[in-house]
């Protein structure tokens, strides 16, 4: 019934929209009629006394305002439904496809979406209206590319803009396959993925292929080499394996912002099924990687895959077994392993947020706008993950606070009430300065933390010092001592005989 409600209320908005962009299109004929009938009168009557002038620079007035109002509520309606700190799971998404038959052969991957409360908005990846932005506002929060042979996109659409699209923090996926266009490759390649440059290579094990009814030339793959994550995948073990046709991809290990989340077997390669290999392959063995993911500095997040069949209806419902196995599943993994994942992509999973970040000195509750040396402090802060509908309190052992100034003085771990409260309690070390109580949380598959606060430390004042410091006992001793013997050796020195 929820579903229904809401597609009865996605139909009644875009019928309103429908009908006002219909009465716009008339009202801007009219408007340039009216012009062309202002100007006539305008050359003949430039003091305006004709009434006719005047009822035709009213309704121009009229028009003005009406279409100021409706670009303003249309682009309010478009924020309002936009990603928010408060709702982070993205909601309008752009669908570019090469062909709208893509609708009805990944429908299934499609539907899942929408009845997860996504609002997808279809287009063919070179249509000339196609814009990311308006007014400087981003329309989309998501952007969903299943066009891999477009060369050229329509619109304002270009790699620089896909890449800002990005770098604004909104999130992305990519599918490719044998006919790759360079475009696509780009994109990749910008990301730090990077497919493989032979255009007719495609991934091929001798291993782990799907068994089928003919013995084919293995490029359909039975893949179950998944990355150990439930962030990423859930936490339901995906049993059956992933069916896979299209092209590998490699990426840079020493970059710790892609990750591979499902590789090939060792006894995969990259080349031509269609010939024989004259030179050794440039991908092969597990180093292929056939869909990764990639986190940003800015939490937006990309998902790569080197087949677009992996998201296809058929690939869907096929029964699937792997060579060499004797175990046979009537469905493969595929639903189960694109649903989990692009529920991590659209925020749905592992998006975390920190809130009330708080610091007083032991026994008091205000926050104190400078320390003084070795003063005890308590640190606190509410982390929550969301779960897809709700902000549930976040339950971990390794969250750590710094206090910092140019290197860490200390570093504690944060112990937890498993409410989302985390909290530590220290010595202000004796070093007077600019601090900063610094967390930075960075943690598989979950959005990067980084909270910085800075506050001073100074130093005793100089009636603040105890009267008698125990460390210059010696000191004391000695100056005591001192007076003690010379007055000892005067009184000796003066009455001896």
């Amino acid at each position: 019934m929820r579903n229904d409600s809401k597609r009865r209320s996605n139909y009644t908005e875009s019928t309103n929209a429908t009908n006002l962009n219909a009465e716009l299109e008339r009202n801007e004929r009219n408007h340039l009629v009216n012009v062309q009938s202002l100007l006539t009168l305008l050359t003949s009557d430039p003091n305006l006394k004709n009434p006719k002038a005047r009822r035709i620079l009213v309704n121009m007035a009229k028009f003005t305002i009406a279409t100021i109002f409706v670009a303003s509520i249309s682009l309010l309606l478009a924020l309002t439904r936009s990603f928010s700190v408060e709702n982070p799971t993205d909601r309008r998404i752009l669908v570019l496809l090469d062909d709208l038959a893509l609708k009805s052969s990944h429908s299934i991957f499609f539907t899942s979406l929408q009845a997860r409360g996504f609002e997808l908005d279809f287009k063919l990846s070179d249509d000339p209206k196609i814009a990311l932005q308006r007014y400087g506002q981003y329309l989309y929060d998501g952007l969903v590319l299943f066009s891999p042979t477009t060369e050229r996109f329509g619109g304002s659409l270009d790699v620089a803009a896909v890449l800002d699209f990005v770098d604004s923090g909104k999130d992305l996926i990519v599918a490719a396959d044998a006919t790759a266009s360079d475009l696509i490759r780009n994109i990749a390649a910008e990301c730090g993925v990077d497919f493989d440059e032979d255009p007719s290579a495609v991934v091929i094990d001798h291993g782990s292929y799907a068994v089928s009814g003919t013995e084919g030339d293995h490029t359909l793959i039975a893949a179950d080499d998944f990355i150990q994550s439930d962030v990423l995948l859930g936490s339901t073990k995906i049993e059956a394996p992933v069916l896979f046709k299209g092209i590998g991809h490699s990426v840079n290990p020493a970059n710790s912002l892609v990750l591979k989340v499902l590789s090939a077997s060792p006894s995969a390669y990259s080349a031509n099924p269609k010939s024989k290999l004259s030179t050794p392959p440039s991908l092969f063995g597990s180093s292929i990687s056939l869909v990764s993911v990639v986190q940003a500095r800015n939490n937006a997040r990309v998902l790569f895959s080197g087949s677009l069949d992996l998201f296809s209806n058929k690939f869907f419902k096929s029964p699937v077994q792997k060579a060499g196995s004797s175990n046979k599943y009537e469905k493969s993994g595929n639903q189960q392993f694109v649903t989990e994942l692009s529920k991590w992509v659209f925020h749905e999973r592992g998006h975390l947020k920190a809130v009330n970040v708080r610091h007083h000195r032991v026994g008091e509750t205000d926050e104190p706008a400078i320390y003084r040396i070795n003063d005890d402090l308590e640190y606190s802060v509410e982390i929550y993950e969301w779960s897809g509908s709700s902000w549930e309190p976040y339950v971990a052992s390794d969250v750590q606070v710094q206090f910092y100034m140019m290197s860490p003085y200390v570093l504690k771990t944060m112990s937890t009430d498993k409410k989302g409260l985390f909290h530590a309690s220290f010595k202000v070390p004796d070093v007077y300065g600019v601090f900063q109580f610094k967390v930075e949380y960075q943690r598989l598959g979950y959005t990067s933390l980084s909270l910085a606060k800075q506050i001073p430390v100074r130093p005793f004042r100089h009636n603040e010092y105890e009267r008698f410091i125990p460390t210059a006992f010696p000191y004391y001793g000695a100056s005591f001592s001192t007076m003690a013997g010379f007055f000892i050796f005067s009184f000796v020195y003066l009455y001896s005989k």
